[in-house]
């Protein structure tokens, strides 16, 4: 691959996922592509990159996108943003939204459903006090693939030993030859869609808890300026933003604020209050949103 094809694909991955691929990345690449390369039929990264530009399949579009993005996840991935949406984040929610009894959930990068899952069991778990309610999660990702394989919601043993208590294994799945099932009830919870967070997403409207955690880190300051305006107009008013623990919003919006006391934890910065040439400084939001 030629420094030229590099910079090509370079763009092209910006341009359709947002990802900003670094010089040193270029192993990756290679690493990555040549398994689509043999699925393609075509001899080298070169051919591929030349398929590209004569822009006639998507379907080789579509594979350079997913095989460049990445889909690490697992169930209750670092543990203390689920511990802080059962202790904190979910009362809070359900206090804030008594009179209409609905919560809205998005799993902004939702990979192969551990996360989405994780907090359907979560909220199971919390089945008495959710009668009557409407909840919803909503789970996106770039990846059509990724979104297919949550849909089913089978993992293998080592994928299940990932995160999952032996508790809730036992409880919310099911031995299929292999691998693990989740259960339906669980799987009926969650709205799986095709999302890329470059693109508008004002349709999905505002939810109360926004999970998009280990996605800006891999885009530009301009993209996660972009992105980050955007979720802060679908964050409903008190809700619940949550980063990845190497994320933050300093720096790139002033619509979001971070909560002084969790780590990762966000919601909507207090509106600039004017007096008379003076400009008091945003408020950050109060602990618990």
């Amino acid at each position: 691959m030629t420094e030229f094809e590099f910079e090509y694909l370079r763009t092209f991955l910006k341009q359709r996922s947002g990802l900003a691929l670094t010089a040193e990345k270029r192993y990756l690449v290679e690493s990555r592509l040549t398994p689509v390369c043999r699925r393609f039929g075509l001899a080298a990264l070169g051919d591929l990159i030349g398929a590209l530009k004569i822009g006639q399949d998507s379907a080789i579009e579509r594979a350079v996108v997913e095989a460049m993005t990445t889909n690490e996840t697992f169930f209750f991935r670092d543990r203390i943003p689920f511990d802080l949406f059962r202790d904190t984040i979910l009362p809070e929610a359900l206090a804030r939204n008594a009179s209409k009894r609905r919560l809205r959930i998005w799993c902004a990068a939702a990979s192969t459903g551990q996360e989405p899952y994780s907090l359907a069991m979560l909220l199971q778990e919390a089945a008495p006090r959710l009668a009557g309610w409407q909840v919803e999660i909503v789970a996106t990702d770039l990846s059509t693939e990724v979104i297919e394989k949550a849909k089913l919601g089978l993992y293998s043993h080592f994928e299940v030993q990932r995160g999952l208590p032996v508790q809730w294994l036992i409880k919310y799945f099911t031995q299929i030859g292999e691998q693990w099932q989740i259960a339906q009830s669980l799987r009926s919870m969650v709205d799986y869609r095709q999302l890329n967070l470059l693109h508008s997403f004002a349709s999905l409207g505002q939810f109360d808890v926004i999970y998009c955690r280990n996605v800006l880190i891999y885009f530009d300051a301009p993209t996660k300026s972009d992105v980050l305006a955007r979720l802060a107009a679908q964050l409903a008013p008190g809700g619940a933003l949550l980063l990845g623990a190497a994320e933050t919003v300093i720096g790139l919006t002033d619509r979001l604020s971070p909560n002084p006391k969790h780590r990762g934890l966000y919601g909507h910065a207090e509106p600039v209050v004017t007096r008379g040439s003076e400009m008091a400084a945003p408020l950050r939001v109060a602990a618990g949103v």
